[in-house]
């Protein structure tokens, strides 16, 4: 594949089973992609799993939670100048075959942020458990009715971004259950956000830490700071990418 240079963000905590294939498929995909793996203080082999598979490690001395292993891949990619980013995880849910699907719309001039969608084609063998299964539907609803524009998939993590994109989430990135937030900065900030439909792998290693008890805490955490950021004016920050 003929492109820009492209940076693939991988935040981990705690991943050493399933990050090295991670890292792999990415690699195998495209060798020119530069993966970075942001090593949110595990406490395992994360780390040097990755390095060993070829990946550029960040490792962060503390945990800063998902939101903040994300953001400083931004920085990374905004630092070094990069025409795109990826981000997938790192429990390999996310399959680097579909890459290309989310890189098309960035390199055609059609979007800002490309998102896979789980659910964008209506037939998705994607079935999470019921309590994220509202929870997903809730927020899906609540950011197209903010946003004034359909979005089927508000909590996929598997994006890919221009360099409009990675400057806004470099500069501002929700901390805590970001992937909502994140949606609607883009929509305020006049970013293009698409959709395409991707399919997802099941986790092989370890186990999703999202219980009935969380789900119902992120419903309810993450739409009052939504309401909460709705009031603020957004600021676009300093040196913002023009189309």
């Amino acid at each position: 594949m003929s492109r820009g240079r492209v940076m693939a963000i991988v935040p981990a905590f705690n991943e050493e089973g399933a990050i090295g294939s991670v890292v792999a498929g990415i690699r195998e995909l495209d060798p020119s992609f530069d993966v970075v793996v942001v090593d949110d203080a595990s406490t395992d082999e994360t780390a040097r799993v990755a390095a060993v598979h070829g990946a550029t490690v960040l490792r962060l001395p503390i945990n800063l939670g998902i939101g903040g292993a994300v953001q400083t891949g931004f920085r990374a990619a905004l630092a070094g100048g990069y025409d795109f980013a990826v981000r997938l995880d790192g429990d390999g849910q996310h399959d680097p075959a579909e890459l290309p699907k989310l890189l098309r719309p960035l390199e055609q001039g059609e979007a800002d942020v490309v998102t896979g969608s789980r659910f964008l084609d209506g037939d998705g063998e994607y079935r999470p458990p019921i309590a994220r299964r509202i929870g997903i539907r809730w927020f899906a609803r609540l950011v197209s009715v903010v946003t004034r524009a359909r979005v089927t998939d508000t909590t996929s993590g598997f994006q890919a971004f221009n360099r409009r994109g990675i400057a806004l989430f470099a500069d501002d990135y929700p901390a805590d259950y970001p992937e909502v937030e994140a949606t609607v900065l883009v929509h305020r900030h006049d970013l293009r956000l698409v959709e395409v439909p991707v399919r997802m792998l099941e986790r092989e290693h370890g186990s999703s830490s999202i219980t009935v008890v969380r789900s119902i805490y992120y419903m309810l955490k993450v739409t009052l700071a939504l309401l909460v950021s709705l009031a603020r004016k957004p600021t676009p920050p300093e040196g913002l990418p023009t189309r």
